[in-house]
């Protein structure tokens, strides 16, 4: 009686580890774009949590958070463009939009636009 075998041949294997290489590569470029974009979340989220910065004039609250960001080491955000303000009914509403480009391969890059938004609570100036 004759066995026969199973499983993958090299050929199968070969073009699985490429396959799988290929998307391990993809990711590592992609996957710090939306680390740093986390980091931005959290220095907006952090900065809207803290009741000193209720009454705070807008120059103080760019200025902790480019603080915040400069210790999550986001150095791939335009610090200074990317920080916008607009009063609500609710307070001061920080939006940080910006636009991240990695180059993937050969003339591929990979383009990501990110957008957040926080509002501090009522009471913050509008300076």
């Amino acid at each position: 009686m004759k066995q026969s075998q199973r499983g993958m041949t090299m050929l199968g294997f070969l073009i699985t580890l490429c396959v799988v290489i290929f998307f391990a590569y993809i990711a590592m470029t992609i996957v710090p774009m939306y680390i740093e974009f986390y980091s931005v979340k959290q220095a907006l989220k952090g900065l809207a949590n803290d009741s000193e910065l209720a009454n705070a004039p807008k120059d103080k609250i760019r200025q902790l958070y480019l603080r915040r960001l400069e210790m999550s080491y986001a150095d791939h955000v335009k610090k200074m463009d990317a920080l916008k303000f607009d009063s609500t009914d609710g307070g001061l509403k920080m939006v940080v939009d910006y636009e991240r480009r990695e180059p993937l391969m050969a003339n591929l890059d990979v383009v990501a636009k990110f957008h957040a938004e926080q509002v501090l609570p009522r009471g913050a100036s509008a300076n």
